[in-house]
């Protein structure tokens, strides 16, 4: 945990530092590889190619062919996304018989892509 300083920053517009705040707030930030592990899971979010993969799972599970044909996308680039996804938790996928079947890892992605939406529809 970062430690707090006594001395205002010289760059501080403010006369006052309200230092049980800041205390508080630096008490209760979590640790720099967790917010760098926050930050990565995020960027994934940025790409909007994979938004779309995990908006049709949302809806579905899908295997590689069904996602290339609904996103016009070639099957390896759309393999290259799900490995992308796979490993950073958001998608799973379960094999039956020579096809294998993404779908969205747990509720948290559900819950994530449905606040991300409605942030954007407010």
């Amino acid at each position: 945990m970062p430690e707090f300083r006594d001395t205002p920053l010289e760059t501080c517009e403010f006369q006052y530092v309200h230092e049980d705040t800041v205390r508080r707030a630096l008490e209760l930030m979590p640790s720099e590889e967790q917010l760098y592990d926050l930050a990565e899971l995020f960027k994934v979010f940025g790409d909007s190619t994979r938004i779309k993969i995990l908006y049709a799972l949302f809806e579905a599970e899908m295997c590689v062919c069904d996602i290339a044909q609904l996103l016009n996308m070639t099957s390896t680039a759309v393999s290259h996304q799900l490995r992308i996804l796979k490993g950073n938790k958001l998608v799973k996928s379960r094999r039956e018989g020579k096809n294998i079947f993404y779908s969205l890892a747990d509720d948290h992605v559900t819950s994530i892509i449905g606040q991300g939406m409605e942030h954007v529809n407010e």
